[in-house]
């Protein structure tokens, strides 16, 4: 099977396909004719030789396509649709996938539409319920709202709760579509100092949760924008690692309850957890069409190495997916 490895960390020219025998399955497992594959920001820092979690050298870690072959014991019939994690190997032809974490792909998706779902939407769950603990009676800022966990979180927020959503992106189109799909106060970091505009927008107060894509640059901003006794969860660093001359005691007064996350390093049995969990609360939200998948483009499968430069210029508003087998 062709699939994509990395010649030597650097750039998306670093990316290139190999012949691969197609993976053996284990005991629980399922092999996956992709159909379609997403990218992530994981990617690219794998691709950099910046993730020390990644252990399968071939790239990618959520597809969505056709069972092919089964572990007995897994009760999923060959040939359904399903979409989910797997723990790399997903820019290939074929793919294993732990059947507890396979969803099944509602009818009215495309694969396309289906790859676009399980890393975003499953962080943006985990983040908004599990880790930010958002109430009805909550405000939540989400920045990078034109991304693919930012379009997850938004819909997610204002289909699940009626928590008031304050969203950032850096153009009005992005802005546009952000408020198409439920943010209350959309704020263009750009043109506009985005704590001010929170503070505007809470009477002074600040917002209870944050989920904050960018790290150190929104160090400040995000402190002077957190209500006390808020919960702040660091998922991405696109802004930077470090952080000069942090003053501890700001963090104690307002009480500030900071976590960070990944999801791809966590263990099989949380992703499962959170699978099925996501499965049961959200996923007939997208068969009802109160939730929909956001795919900025699809490109052809030999269209890799257009697809992290896509992402690495901030291009998309939602999820880049390939078509693997069309």
């Amino acid at each position: 099977m062709k699939a994509v490895t990395v010649k030597q960390p650097g750039g998306a020219d670093q990316l290139e396909f190999e012949e691969f025998s197609i993976p053996r399955i284990g005991p629980g497992d399922l092999l996956i004719k992709v159909q379609a594959s997403a990218i992530n920001r994981t990617d690219i820092i794998a691709r950099e030789g910046k993730a020390g979690y990644m252990t399968n050298p071939i790239l990618g870690i959520e597809v969505a396509g056709e069972v092919v072959e089964a572990a007995p014991g897994t009760r999923i019939d060959l040939g359904t649709r399903v979409m989910g994690l797997v723990n790399g190997g997903g820019y290939a032809e074929y793919a294993v996938m732990p059947a507890d974490r396979a969803m099944l792909v509602p009818e009215n998706l495309t694969f396309e539409e289906a790859a676009a779902i399980p890393e975003v939407f499953l962080t943006a769950y985990q983040t908004l319920f599990w880790l930010g603990q958002i109430k009805d009676q909550d405000t939540v800022l989400i920045h990078a709202g034109g991304s693919g966990v930012g379009t997850a979180a938004i819909q997610l927020a204002k289909q699940m709760t009626q928590a008031k959503i304050i969203t950032t992106a850096g153009s009005e189109e992005k802005l546009e579509f952000c408020q198409s799909l439920g943010a209350d106060v959309c704020i263009n970091y750009k043109k506009q100092s985005f704590d001010e505009e929170v503070l505007k927008a809470t009477d002074n107060k600040g917002v209870d949760v944050i989920l904050d894509f960018v790290g150190a640059s929104y160090w400040e901003k995000n402190l002077r924008s957190i209500a006390t006794d808020g919960r702040w969860v660091l998922i991405g660093i696109l802004g930077g690692t470090v952080v000069n001359q942090v003053n501890l005691m700001d963090l104690l007064l307002k009480r500030v309850h900071l976590k960070g996350t990944l999801l791809t390093p966590r263990s099989d049995a949380y992703k499962k957890e959170l699978t099925e969990e996501f499965v049961q609360k959200a996923m007939p939200l997208f068969k009802q069409g109160k939730i929909r998948a956001i795919v900025d483009r699809a490109f052809p499968f030999e269209g890799v190495q257009e697809t992290h430069r896509h992402m690495e210029q901030n291009k998309n508003t939602g999820k880049i997916v390939m078509k693997v087998h069309e």
